[in-house]
């Protein structure tokens, strides 16, 4: 047990060391260092970016999906026992999560509250001159299949009209799939460009030591020993490359949600949260910037060293 735990910390202590010569290594190579470190935080920039408003689309489009309801308009022949009937109908439904029932006095009540003009007419109304219908609010579970149950709706006694914004909603997830999309093959192609510069940039670094790797392979280091200092500076290099990005996402999308208070142009187009969301995405970057540096520094070595 004992020897075991000497081996742990003769291993930490060898980490420690190897990570400290890493940046020591970036300091050596100041010019090549910042392209490389200039290379990964410009890429993962662009990367938080994309991550956010990938995040922020597919935040959109569940909201849409969960908020969408059907409007049905009742005829005003429909009498109280009438319209329960059409509202248990309605509701066992397959594609129907839940159907609610608004009294026309009750809309009229909600659209006082939204002028006061609009108001002073209202209360010109009674009960039996009203000239609103009452309605059944229609959530579905799926929006997809929205069309055929607004047909199917429509198609029921006492159903006056059917609305849910026909042509608007499917063409809002058309966009919304198409952006998310996009944004998907936009993060790989990132990702993949990156590990084009990195793997480049380390490149040229090596080629900057070769004399020191020479050295290392006469006085017998093994390919372990060679690779694994290029391998901790790829490591220091995605690390420090990361900062930037990582500041950007935390300081600049909370203000951005603050400032718009959590919605963009419109109630209906509402942000992820800030926390943790925030962290979620700077752990990202952070992971991805360490592993992509490591690797493309990996890869230079085998490729280029033959080792």
């Amino acid at each position: 047990m004992r020897k075991e735990v000497i081996l742990i910390m003769k291993a930490i202590r060898i980490l420690r060391r190897n990570i400290r010569d890493g940046f020591k290594s970036v300091g050596r190579n100041l010019s090549l260092s910042i392209a490389s470190i200039s290379c990964i935080t410009i890429t993962l920039l662009i990367v938080g970016i994309a991550l956010v408003l990938s995040y922020n689309v597919e935040n959109m489009t569940k909201l849409v999906k969960e908020d969408f309801t059907i409007v049905t308009f009742i005829d005003t022949k429909a009498n109280t026992e009438d319209i329960n009937k059409l509202k248990e109908n309605i509701e066992a439904f397959d594609n129907v999560e839940e159907v609610t029932h608004q009294t026309k006095k009750e809309i009229a009540e909600d659209m006082k509250q939204t002028s006061d003009s609009l108001a002073s007419i209202i209360n010109t109304w009674t009960d039996e001159n009203n000239p609103l219908y009452d309605t059944l609010l229609v959530k579905v579970k799926n929006t997809d299949k929205i069309s055929k149950t607004a047909s199917k709706l429509q198609s029921l006694d006492l159903v006056k009209e059917v609305k849910y914004g026909q042509g608007m909603v499917e063409s809002l997830l058309k966009v919304f799939k198409v952006l998310e999309k996009a944004m998907l093959v936009a993060m790989i192609a990132l990702v993949f460009v990156t590990l084009f510069l990195i793997t480049n940039t380390i490149k040229i670094t090596i080629f900057s030591r070769k004399r020191e790797i020479e050295i290392m392979r006469l006085v017998g280091a093994s390919n372990f020993s060679i690779k694994q200092p290029f391998v901790i500076e790829g490591f220091c290099l995605g690390f420090l490359g990361a900062i930037i990005p990582i500041c950007a996402t935390l300081y600049g999308y909370s203000a951005i949600y603050k400032h718009f208070n959590g919605q963009l142009f419109s109630p209906f187009v509402k942000l992820v949260p800030a926390e943790p969301f925030i962290y979620f995405v700077s752990l990202i970057l952070l992971g991805l910037g360490v592993v992509v540096g490591m690797y493309g520094s990996y890869k230079a070595v085998r490729k280029y060293l033959k080792i």
